[in-house]
């Protein structure tokens, strides 16, 4: 039927959406069609639709089996999964075995009849077609994003699931989960299976050893490798047979020209994946712009992928792309990939390169124009936002089309070219934008900066006219641009400066023509191709013609009795000069009018011309007309698009149709007549299609009949009367339904059944919730329903009825509609006198003796009249008599409102009486108070006003209207009432404002509300505010602690500004000093100086700051330090200069430290030593550790600074052995090397300066010399491991690993020695001193004392862990085997393991040793403990029988210590190394 098509864009984030079959016909869903398209390497041709879900598809998938290639099969969130033969477009069969929404489908490779589909909740369901039976699983329960079937084995589906995990369920196994693949983390998007079945085959670097896989294989019959991607950025390749993952690939970052895209942006990525026949090796995956990689999975690094369309950039897709799905066409294979940028594309896999694009729409198609000028060149006004300019007489790409969406945001509802300059295209968008683009440049448009209050309608190009008209040719432009908006004004923009206000022609309209009244609200505008005549369309029907440039009314047009919705004026160069005045109209009663207009235009007359009579009129369409084009190519040839969905060409002289299409399956919305081809017209629609189509071949030539007309022709009703009453009740009533639509309600009503939008990304398409294109119009406004709106459904028409039913119906409720009028007027107020009122609906009889007796109460003349007027059964006559009267009828009527609950009548009768205060009473007891009564209050005196006002605000907060009851009571002066009202109800801000409005400043209330405000706002986590109410009570304190309470840097840092601010300098201190703390464990020493420098008094903490960054930078090229620290100073960089005096320099240079002021020092040394500085342990943070040692490194330079050596070489000794107690040897070593650079030499260079008999300070440098010992014993054992290491290695390997070396590895520290060093740590290691420093009998006495204190008191606490539990069953005291070790090894490696070993141990102990026995061997080694000299046990020192150990282990191994001292060793260990583990130690190497 049609020569080209656009169809609608796939839909979006769908798993598997579109597929293509063995015979090139691709399959894809699109809203809630399925469309189908015959594609070959060259091009792509649409073949149909398959039309019968009633939501959107969500699934697609093609039977692979040959012969049965024409069978498919959809799944839909509708719930339901059609089969389809698209030869005859007909469902074969359909389930809805499923619950909840399908989010997944697969038609099975193996199977030909299985089609298993998946949704949110977990449900996976199997249809087999041939006997029509389903099974459900729920193998997880887990939301599923996409499945696969296997083509290796029919029993086996691969799931993804939405929180990363892939499960491989067996379905003959009533779904078992086979194995469940974990790796990714987050959904996933596609599965792909290899398509060879052996896995072995596919790479040639083995990622798995050999074995593994003959076991996998062996135990899985049917494995293969699968392909996943996810959320998360990577593809993964899985082994089925192994059920684990062999291979990752990260996505590669592209780095596109023009539109790049971040990959950190997850929530824009959609990762799909394909595998193509025959390349078992290659996976296609999609990435992060819609670049499409190829993957050679025999490859590593960057040339394991390949872009496709790499060549030019213009081949990719800009956006993300959802499916792909590839085939074989003759000797090519090609990938057909769809994409968020709604273009479908074909590559070619053996050169990459795209073969074509096929554009498609998203939404509904507003308006067409073709070029004036540009032959060919087609714009395309869409519901997505964008403009598409189609060149449709291109030879070499038939869908050659140019996409803009810059600065549109907004459906584009109307288009015009410019009639003589190239390229440039106005357009109008439903947010009542108008614009005009440069179609041959890349510049954004330009927009007007006057808009519509509502939707463009229609653009037309024109004369300027006033007041644009003025002035010289040269400074105006030659054509102005028109735009009607749905508020019914017609603007005129100068296209020359769009920044400039545009003119409303109204006022010309009217000052021209002197019109007094309003004006009809416009609908549309057509200039007279000459420029001399505007033909304007109103709301109401008429059409009026106007002259230009004054816009002179020529003549009105009042034809139609609806709104106009569309104008066009003959063309210009046909023979028949009577025809070049001809005006097509269309409105919204389904006819066309033609109108000669030729008299008023050609012999104006001084009046208007009325025309009342069509020169030609065209009806067959049965809805709304939308749209209308003349042809170009003939005289007097029209065609008309209407909501009845089909496009009608008609022959206008002889008011006869030529043919319909009937192509669409949804409303017309736009037409064009081809300019090159007279038999070629365009069409679109609220189908999401735009159509070319031939009026040669079409079979039809008249309009359908709609649906009512043939119901109606079916089964007439002979109740003619009750049809008329009908008519006659709807005019009565109001406007019809028809006309009294909402404005361009796309999606809301009938039509297609779906939105126009299909995703769910809200900055890609259109608004879902919200799909009226304009504001529905209230009285003031109207709805221009041809081109937008959707005519309603029978049923919704009829009130929800079909036609017939209602007239049935009609006789039932003659009754009730005969006077509708009634129901639509307001409601009549209650009576004040019910019962009097009630007396004058009394029969004409009693009403005329009334009158009677009336008349004798009056003329009685002090007579008795047996009557009481105003009471009981003459109660009326109290209004017509004496004041006596009236008031009995009042009490009465009271009581009778009493009795209702009518208390507010009762209040204002009362007030008629004068009875101010019982109206107040009864309000008040009642609880009517209102505004106006309270307002009557004063006028009863001061007391009743205070006493009702009271009451009032009784009443309000019973009502919950607090700040009102508040107000009241502040005009009765009782402020502290009404701030306690407000904040006993939490309105803080009121109270404060009241308070601070009436009440003294120093009064305690106000102090009372912030802080109460305070501690509320605390608790609920707003400091700042909290903060501020502080503040504002004085309580800066408070203040300052709430701010810190967040604890970030920031917080922490606004803290201690205010308390400074504040002169809490105590806590504006403490505050600094957090806040620089957690600047430095950020390594953001910049901001952590910063903060410190505002506190004079912390010059102490500064300069800690300053030596922990200095040591910080000199310890990141060592290994200690394996941070970055980016934001330091420039001072802290490393140089040759020795570390303790870069430390003084820098403290000189840039703290301004002055060495020789000793009273500045002595003060900053008083500081240093009140910073706290806590022992370390082995759980203590590396930086928490390098600030520790910073604090001891600054003491020591301070005592420096001051001569006090002693300390210095005790704070030296603090800060080496901090790594030593936390056992971190690097950090120890490092800083050996950086205080004492000379080792031993550096420590005789500090023992000069000591004081002559200072006992204390000598300890210390004994222990220094240990430590400096202690790491170079150390490093020389390593360094003679590691020759010996590398010298096994070359004779044998033990399964592939090297020897172990105890206690380190030797490769790592020997490495980082030069040869200078080797040779100076050998002399120092040979050297007599060196061991004697290391082998001091003192310190040996005093750790052998201590160890057997730790090993007495252990063996307390198992005797008293014991003699605890004494119900439980005695452990077996059985001989213990003991396995000998050839090796530095603890004696608890046994082959019951240690926890076998400490129960028996503990079983020994509490059975050989007493109590009083273990107390006794405690005393004795403490009073030996207090007999070591306490210098001896202040200070830190090393392993005396570790270092023992380690001496006869070098000389076993490596001969390097002389024989004096291996039994000066040997004798210290026989001394003081008595205990188990250290006596089976020594004792392999003293053998």
């Amino acid at each position: 039927m049609h020569e080209r098509l656009l169809p609608a864009s796939p839909n979006w984030y769908c798993s598997r959406c579109s597929d293509v079959n063995r015979s090139g016909v691709l399959g894809f869903g699109a809203k809630n069609t399925v469309y189908l398209l015959k594609v070959t390497a060259a091009s792509a041709a649409v073949l149909g639709e398959l039309n019968g879900h009633t939501e959107r598809v969500s699934g697609f998938a093609f039977c692979q089996h040959e012969g049965q290639e024409h069978i498919c099969a959809s799944s839909s969130d509708d719930k339901t999964v059609k089969i389809w033969d698209i030869e005859q477009k007909a469902v074969l069969a359909e389930h809805s075995a499923h619950q909840n929404t399908i989010t997944s489908l697969h038609w099975s490779p193996v199977e030909k009849g299985l089609v298993v589909s998946g949704d949110e909740k977990g449900i996976v369901v199997c249809f087999w077609l041939g006997r029509n039976d389903t099974h459900s699983f729920f193998p997880e329960p887990r939301t599923i994003f996409c499945l696969a079937c296997s083509p290796h084995n029919e029993n086996h589906v691969a799931i993804g699931y939405k929180d990363g995990m892939i499960a491989l369920i067996d379905i003959s196994k009533k779904g078992e989960v086979v194995h469940r693949l974990r790796g990714h983390d987050e959904e996933i998007h596609a599965l792909a299976w290899c398509p060879e079945p052996k896995e072995e085959d596919l790479y040639t670097p083995r990622p798995v050893d050999s074995t593994d896989a003959s076991n996998g294989l062996s135990e899985i019959e049917g494995g293969g490798y699968i392909a996943s991607g996810s959320r998360d950025q990577t593809v993964r390749i899985w082994s089925t047979a192994r059920g684990k993952g062999v291979m990752t690939l990260k996505l590669p970052f592209l780095k596109r020209r023009g539109a790049g895209m971040d990959p950190g942006v997850k929530e824009r990525l959609w990762l799909t994946v394909h595998w193509p026949k025959g390349r078992p090796s290659q996976v296609v995956s999609s990435c992060f712009g819609g670049e499409l990689v190829a993957w050679d999975l025999t490859k590593s690094g960057k040339q394991k992928w390949t872009l496709l369309g790499s060549t030019s950039d213009c081949q990719n897709h800009s956006r993300i792309v959802f499916n792909m799905s590839s085939l074989c066409v003759g000797d090519r294979e090609i990938l057909i990939s769809t994409s968020m940028d709604r273009e479908i594309k074909c590559w070619d896999l053996a050169s990459l390169e795209c073969c074509w694009t096929l554009p498609t729409l998203g939404g509904f198609v507003y308006s067409m124009s073709f070029s004036p000028v540009g032959t060919g060149c087609l714009a395309l006004g869409v519901g997505d936002n964008m403009i598409r300019v189609w060149n449709t007489m291109s030879i070499h790409n038939q869908y050659d089309t140019r996409t803009y969406w810059q600065s549109i945001k907004s459906k584009v509802t109307a288009l015009a070219w410019h009639p003589a300059k190239e390229g440039s295209l106005a357009f109008g968008t439903d947010d009542g934008k108008v614009g005009i683009y440069e179609a041959y440049s890349n510049k954004p448009p330009q927009i007007s900066s006057t808009y519509h209050r509502r939707t463009v309608y229609s653009l037309d190009w024109g004369p300027p006219i006033p007041p644009l008209s003025f002035g010289g040719s040269g400074d105006k432009p030659s054509y102005s641009l028109y735009s009607c908006g749905g508020e019914g004004v017609i603007f005129q923009h100068d296209p020359w400066k769009l920044s400039g206000e545009a003119s409303n022609i109204d006022k010309l309209i009217c000052d021209t023509n002197n019109i007094k009244h309003k004006l009809s609200p416009h609908t549309d505008l057509s200039w007279k191709s000459d420029g001399k005549v505007l033909a304007i369309g109103n709301e109401d029907g008429s059409i009026e013609v106007y002259g230009a440039p004054s816009l002179k009314l020529l003549g009105s047009v009042q034809q139609h009795h609806k709104i106009i919705n569309t104008l066009r004026w003959h063309h210009q160069h046909s023979d028949q000069p009577e025809l070049h005045c001809l005006l097509a109209s269309g409105s919204s009663n389904a006819l066309i009018y033609i109108h000669d207009l030729r008299s008023a235009i050609e012999n104006p007359s001084e009046n208007p011309v009325l025309v009342t009579e069509a020169f030609r009129s065209l009806s067959g369409h049965t809805n709304k007309i939308t749209s209308l084009a003349w042809s170009p190519h003939h005289d007097a040839r029209l065609v008309t698009v209407c909501y009845d969905g089909t496009a009608q060409v008609w022959d206008v002289l002889k008011e006869e149709p030529v043919c319909n299409y009937r192509g669409h399956s949804g409303r017309l919305l736009c037409v064009q007549w081809s300019p090159v081809d007279p038999d070629l017209i365009w069409t679109g629609g609220d189908d999401f299609t735009i159509q070319e189509w031939a009026v040669s071949k079409q079979e039809h030539v008249r309009p359908p009949k709609s649906r009512r007309r043939v119901e109606l022709e079916k089964k007439k009703v002979p109740q003619k009367k009750a049809k008329k009453k009908k008519k006659t009740t709807a005019g009565k009533g109001g406007l019809k339904t028809e006309e009294s639509e909402s404005p361009m309600v796309e999606e809301e009503k009938g039509g297609s059944g779906v939105d126009e939008v299909q995703s769910d990304d809200d900055g890609e398409d259109e608004d879902r919730k919200s799909t009226n294109i304009s504001a529905v119009a209230p009285s003031t406004g109207f709805s221009k329903e041809a081109s937008m709106d959707r005519c309603l459904p029978e049923k919704i028409q009829n009130g929800g009825k079909s036609y017939l039913q209602v007239i049935k119906k009609e006789v039932k409720e003659e009754k009730k509609r005969e006077k509708p009028e009634l129901s639509l007027k307001k409601r009549k107020p209650r009576s004040m006198l019910p019962l009097s009122t009630s007396m004058d609906h009394r029969p004409k009889e009693e009403l005329q003796q009334d009158c009677l007796t009336l008349a004798a109460v009056r003329h009685a003349h002090g007579q008795s009249v047996n009557c009481v007027p105003g009471a009981g059964e003459h109660i009326q006559l109290g209004l017509f008599t004496d004041r006596e009267a009236l008031c009995r009828m009042f009490q009465e009527e009271e009581d009778s409102h009493v009795e209702a609950g009518h208390y507010d009548s009762v209040t204002y009768l009362r007030l008629w009486k004068g009875d101010l205060i019982g109206a107040l009473h009864m309000a008040t007891e009642k609880g009517e108070l209102t505004d106006h009564l309270l307002s009557l209050a004063p006028m009863a005196g001061y007391q009743v006003w205070s006493r009702t006002v009271e009451a009032y605000v009784k009443q309000l907060c019973m009502q919950e209207q607090f700040i009102k009851a508040a107000s009241h009571l502040v005009s009765i002066h009782k402020i502290y009432e009404a701030i306690s009202l407000l904040k006993a109800h939490q309105f803080y801000r009121e109270a404060i404002a009241l308070a601070k409005a009436r009440l003294q400043p120093d009064d305690p209330v106000l102090k009372d509300i912030y802080v109460s405000w305070a501690a509320v706002l605390e608790k609920d986590g707003h400091y700042t505010t909290a903060a501020k109410c502080y503040l504002a009570a004085d309580s800066s304190f408070d203040a300052a602690k709430v701010i810190a309470k967040k604890g970030d840097v920031m917080s922490l840092k606004t803290a201690a500004n205010l308390a400074k601010l504040a002169g809490e300098s105590d806590l504006s201190h403490s505050l600094s000093l957090r806040c620089a703390k957690e600047f430095m464990l950020s390594q953001d020493w910049l901001e952590a100086q910063d903060i410190l420098r505002t506190q004079g008094t912390l010059l102490g903490h500064r300069l800690v700051l300053c030596v922990s960054e200095l040591l910080t930078q000199r310890l990141s090229h060592t290994g200690v330090v394996s941070w970055s620290s980016a934001l330091s100073h420039a001072w802290s960089k490393p140089t040759e200069e020795a570390f303790l005096p870069a430390v003084q320099r820098v403290w000189q240079s840039e703290f301004g430290l002055d060495s020789a002021d000793l009273d500045q020092v002595k003060v900053l040394h008083q500081q240093l030593r009140a910073i706290e500085n806590p022992p370390v342990t082995t759980s203590t943070p590396i930086k928490q550790l390098l600030s520790h040692v910073a604090l001891d490194v600054a003491l020591s330079v301070a005592s420096q600074l001051l001569d006090d050596w002693g300390s210095v070489m005790e704070e030296l000794l603090r800060a080496v052995t901090r790594g030593f107690e936390v056992g971190h040897f690097s950090l120890m070593d490092e800083m050996c090397q950086l205080l004492l650079p000379q080792g031993m030499d550096s420590v005789e260079l500090y023992k000069k300066r000591l004081q002559q008999g200072d006992e204390r300070s000598l300890v210390v440098s004994q222990s220094l010399e240990a430590f400096i010992c202690y790491q170079l014993m150390y490093k020389d054992w390593w360094r003679h491991s590691f020759r010996s290491t590398a010298a096994a290695d070359g004779i044998k390997q033990t399964n592939g690993s090297q020897t172990p070396v105890e206690n380190g590895d030797a490769r790592d520290e020997t490495e980082t020695l030069s040869r200078s060093e080797a040779s100076d740590v050998e002399a120092a290691i040979r050297s007599e001193g060196f061991w004697t420093v290391l082998l001091s009998e003192p310190h040996g006495n005093l750790q052998a004392t201590q160890r057997a204190i730790r090993d007495i008191q252990s063996r307390v606490a198992v005797l008293v862990q014991h003699h605890s539990r004494p119900h439980e069953p005695q452990p077996s005291l059985g001989t213990q085997p003991h396995t000998h070790s050839t090796d530095l090894t603890s004696e608890t490696d046994t082959p019951e393991g240690p926890g076998d070993m400490e129960n028996k141990q503990r079983s020994s102990v509490a059975d050989s040793e007493s109590f009083p026995a273990l107390v006794a061997q405690v005393a004795e080694r403490q009073k030996k403990l207090a007999d070591i000299p306490d210098h001896v046990k202040k200070y830190p020192f090393p392993d005396v029988a570790e270092c023992c150990i380690v001496l006869l282990y070098m000389d076993k191994h490596f001969g390097v210590v002389p024989q004096h001292l291996c039994e000066a060793a040997t004798g210290l260990l026989a001394k003081y190394g008595t205990t188990g583990s250290l006596r089976k130690a020594w004792q392999r190497f003293a053998l």
